[in-house]
């Protein structure tokens, strides 16, 4: 077993490597309105740190987004009014569209070379956590499926997640969130800092994109749900430090919408963005006809295997995924608006989640296994 460890090993670093040498030859203008808006985010986080938060266009007094125009032929590129990615607010000024979380890690590196690092960077903790389920793993068959994913995982920072650059880092945060998910529902006293982090982490995703508020329904109605049964006070603890650590993770986006739109909870979106929900035929048959059809297929069936399963951890995070599929689902597949890559978070989330809930095991079980003893029931172990 130890040989096919080895084997899915190299593969998934020799998928990184190949992905890595393909960044390393990609271009900054590419010509895609979202990345030199981004970009133009970086800059200002570059220029005036935090208060790169305000992303009004009149602070463009070096011409910096002016000349990112020019550079793709931009006809009127000096006119603000007709800039892309940014939208009128009250008063008359114009800002960015997009949360501040993309730009902020664009401007860790230097301007010129930004993409490819921040590229790098989430590759390497996407591959980091694939080959830890690639050591975790105790059987052949799941050696095989850690392999397997891993490798997809991997190979998923190229595409589709160029498609994007809030893509890359929301798959980082995914894999991590996941891979904590498991660790706490696989404890057996679930640690109140764990799902705190994990609301961290959720909530600072939606830094990357606003959509990925959406990854944190699931653990709500997990933790919600109970609660109103049983009105544990275990229970409410747990949820109020997940929704704390949600916000708190949000607080960047919050003071962006502040500044710019004039109030924490108003969007800098623009109407044609912010549409109510609506059936459309066509947009679910592009999802049937994309690889984002292929995960959906692969989260339902993990999803829906480990409803089945006897240990209770995998139960567990089986529901959560299931509520969580649900509700993004939904979402998305009534969302007048197709991309490669709008139900690839949630998707990625869950098959992390389920990956390692499948190859972790409780800490009854490991001690029962310690002293070479098998308990008779699962369900009897203490909670």
């Amino acid at each position: 077993m130890k040989a096919v460890k080895l084997v899915f090993g190299l593969i998934c670093l020799a998928i990184l490597a190949s992905n890595i040498w393909a960044m390393s030859r990609w271009s900054e203008a590419r010509g895609v309105y979202d990345d030199i808006c981004y970009l133009r985010q970086a800059h200002l986080f570059q220029r005036f740190g935090a208060g790169g938060l305000d992303t009004n266009a009149l602070r463009d007094d070096d011409r910096y987004f002016e000349g990112k125009m020019k550079e793709i032929a931009f006809s009127e590129w000096k006119d603000p009014a007709q800039w892309p990615c940014h939208n009128p607010m009250q008063g008359g000024k114009l800002v960015l569209q997009y949360p501040p979380g993309t730009g902020f890690l664009l401007a860790l590196f230097p301007e010129g070379h930004q993409v490819v690092p921040l590229y790098i960077a989430a590759s390497l903790i996407v591959c980091g956590l694939a080959l830890s389920g690639i050591v975790l793993a105790r059987t052949p068959w799941s050696v095989v499926g850690a392999g397997v994913f891993g490798a997809l995982a991997v190979y998923l920072m190229v595409n589709p997640a160029k498609a994007s650059y809030s893509v890359a880092p929301t798959m980082a945060v995914c894999a991590v969130a996941g891979f904590l998910t498991a660790v706490w529902l696989s404890r057996d006293k679930r640690s109140v800092l764990m799902i705190a982090l994990i609301g961290l982490l959720l909530g600072a995703s939606v830094n990357f994109r606003l959509p990925n508020a959406l990854l944190a329904a699931g653990y709500f109605l997990f933790l919600g749900i109970p609660f109103l049964w049983t009105r544990s006070l275990a229970t409410f603890v747990q949820g109020l430090a997940f929704g704390a650590g949600v916000l708190v993770g949000m607080v960047p986006t919050l003071a962006a919408q502040a500044i710019n739109a004039g109030s924490a909870l108003a969007t800098t979106y623009g109407s044609a963005d912010v549409v109510g929900p609506t059936f459309d035929l066509a947009v679910f048959g592009q999802y049937l006809r994309d690889m984002q059809f292929v995960l959906i297929l692969l989260a339902v069936g993990a999803t829906a295997w480990l409803l089945g399963a006897r240990e209770r951890h995998k139960r567990l995070a089986a529901l959560v995924v299931a509520g969580n599929l649900a509700f993004n689902l939904g979402f998305f597949m009534t969302h007048p608006i197709f991309t490669p890559y709008y139900v690839v978070p949630i998707t990625m989330l869950s098959l992390w989640t389920l990956s390692f809930a499948g190859l972790l095991q409780p800490a009854a079980t490991r001690e029962a296994a310690s002293v070479g003893c098998e308990p008779a029931s699962l369900e009897a172990l203490p909670r």
